[in-house]
């Protein structure tokens, strides 16, 4: 994989729009369970009366895998100096997310198209824990920028050359 001094324009849009939309599905995520009962009640199939909460986790499914294509082909800055544990810690937090942004709204749709109710609640347990997840995330990103001064938040917000 390439590596870069930071992040491009497309991987930082990215990134940003990704993020908003995951707090946007699970801050809209109450009374799912309400109106998958009404949809597998009726028996309504397809997008036919998806909510909103459905369609921000399904374009979060859809940019997610654009970001690991973009990834692969733009390449990723390298880790911030440490020590080993850090950058381990780093790496297997980032895969975590990558992981967590992936099966949860794959999760999601299994249950709402495929009427699958059993994994609902595996769903928004998976679905916390990647809140969960990107927060420390948030937390870490914030403490190299201000504790560390090394400048990883300001790749995520500046492009790189």
């Amino acid at each position: 994989m390439l590596i870069r001094n930071g992040y491009s324009v497309l991987q930082i849009l990215l990134h940003w729009l990704v993020a908003i939309l995951i707090l946007a599905a699970w801050w809209l995520s109450e009374g799912m369970g309400d109106a998958l009962d009404a949809r597998l009640e009726a028996g309504v199939t397809g997008i036919a009366g998806n909510t909103l909460h459905v369609w921000l986790g399904g374009a979060v499914f859809a940019l997610v895998l654009i970001r690991i294509v973009v990834r692969f082909i733009q390449g990723a800055p390298a880790q911030a100096a440490g020590p080993a544990w850090a950058k381990t810690a780093a790496t297997v937090g980032h895969w975590l997310l990558y992981l967590l942004m992936i099966v949860v709204p794959a999760m999601g749709a299994a249950t709402w198209y495929l009427g699958i109710d059993a994994v609902g609640e595996p769903h928004t347990r998976a679905a916390n824990a990647l809140m969960i997840v990107a927060g420390g995330h948030a937390l870490v990103a914030i403490w190299h920028q201000f504790v560390q001064k090394d400048g990883t938040l300001m790749r995520m917000l500046r492009p790189s050359a």
